[in-house]
């Protein structure tokens, strides 16, 4: 397995640099897609076998997963484990980098909650769960 490249301090592992020093662009340059909060939903509600990602109502791609995964890997906010030699079978949890999305998270649905029509009613023990 290829040895990872030293980056310096807040450069972005998919292009080398941020876009910009904006604490914004640079989260986005990380999360900003339609799939990586989904991702990390599913993880902070303690989905972790890649089965259990598909299994989600969005229904997202399975190379469109794969590639979010190995993403999220690269950035430090997921870390992948195997659970089984053979065949070698990977689940996937979140760092504390990962875990210190959850209230960004919870804030979002909570948003949602108030101004966006027809959203799901998250329960008040999952956005607990998702705030600590």
């Amino acid at each position: 397995m290829p040895t990872a490249r030293k980056l310096p301090p807040g450069a972005c592992p998919d292009h080398g640099h941020p876009r910009s020093g904006c604490p914004i662009a640079c989260t986005l340059d990380v999360l900003g897609d339609k799939w990586s909060l989904l991702v990390l939903r599913d993880l902070l509600l303690d989905k972790r076998r890649y089965n259990e990602f598909l299994e989600s109502p969005e229904g997202i791609p399975t190379n469109i997963l794969a590639e979010r995964l190995r993403r999220l890997v690269r950035h430090g906010i997921i870390e992948r484990r195997r659970y089984q030699p053979h065949p070698p079978r990977y689940e996937y949890v979140l760092t504390p980098k990962g875990r210190d999305l959850g209230p960004v998270l919870c804030a979002m649905m909570k948003w949602a909650d108030r101004h966006v029509a027809r959203v799901w009613k998250v329960p008040p023990q999952t956005a607990k769960r998702l705030e600590s």
